[in-house]
């Protein structure tokens, strides 16, 4: 009887290698769109990588022990305790490192608002000094604004909101020194005493104090180009003193009109 003939292996790799290879061809070319479609904050990577390396060794040091007998290189089968051991570490808070970086960029904010109006506030303070008008106008800043206060008693007689004809010269340098920061926010504050009003035009400091701040807003519009529209006037009346009412000088340093100037960063 003649010998079956031995059928030939077929030639090449088998077939199984041809779909196995297209699939992980598929699985990159996800891979590479999903990287390109997305962005990488470099400190937040940095922090990852020091959160991984700190808590796990294994960056550095390959298959090294992340907890008591736990091995990587033990294979997948401790997939579950690896799991549990990085949520209870708690060294892997997303939300912790989302915070930290907010709370970064808040002080660089606070820092660069800071900068810019103590920049504003010494150019202020030299026109003033220029002028010869220190005695009459104090500027301070905070982070938002830098202020100038104005004596009540250089603007106005008491119960009065007339302006004086001698403040009007100061108003006209204040006038300049706003135009130059003409973009930003501008606030201006009629301030009080706590002494109760009694037969003047006005019934109560509130009325005074707001009367005195659209007296200055007034002027101030007359004289230069502001835009109405950034310009706010308000009066405060005996509600924020800066100094002790029961003296006469307190009560004369709480009778004030004050100019806020909002940094760019700052207004709205």
């Amino acid at each position: 009887m003649a010998k079956k003939k031995q059928e030939e292996a077929p030639k090449g790799s088998p077939a199984w290698m041809a779909t196995f290879s297209d699939l992980m061809n598929l699985l990159l070319c996800f891979f590479v769109l999903l990287f390109s479609m997305s962005s990488i904050d470099a400190a937040k990577y940095e922090k990852v990588v020091a959160s991984f390396n700190q808590t796990f060794s294994v960056l550095n040091g390959g298959a090294t022990a992340i907890g008591d007998g736990i091995l990587i290189s033990n294979g997948v089968s401790q997939l579950n305790e690896l799991d549990d051991y990085i949520n209870s570490t708690g060294k892997m808070d997303e939300g912790q490192i989302v915070d930290d970086d907010l709370a970064n960029v808040q002080e660089k904010m606070e820092e660069a608002k800071m900068e810019e109006s103590e920049e504003m506030a010494e150019k202020i303070q030299e026109a003033v000094d220029e002028k010869d008008l220190g005695s009459e106008i104090d500027i301070d800043f905070t982070s938002q604004y830098v202020q100038l206060t104005l004596k009540g008693a250089l603007l106005f007689d008491s119960g009065s909101t007339l302006l004086k004809e001698e403040a009007k010269p100061v108003l006209d340098q204040v006038g300049i020194v706003l135009e130059r920061y003409a973009e930003g926010t501008i606030e201006i504050e009629g301030h009080t005493d706590n002494v109760p009003m009694s037969g003047a035009k006005y019934s109560n400091n509130d009325e005074l104090s707001s009367g005195r701040a659209l007296s200055v807003f007034d002027y101030l519009l007359s004289v230069t180009n502001l835009d109405p529209a950034r310009v706010k006037h308000a009066g405060r009346g005996e509600y924020v003193p800066v100094a002790d009412n029961a003296t006469p000088e307190g009560r004369t340093r709480n009778r004030r009109v004050e100019i806020k100037i909002y940094n760019s960063l700052s207004s709205y």
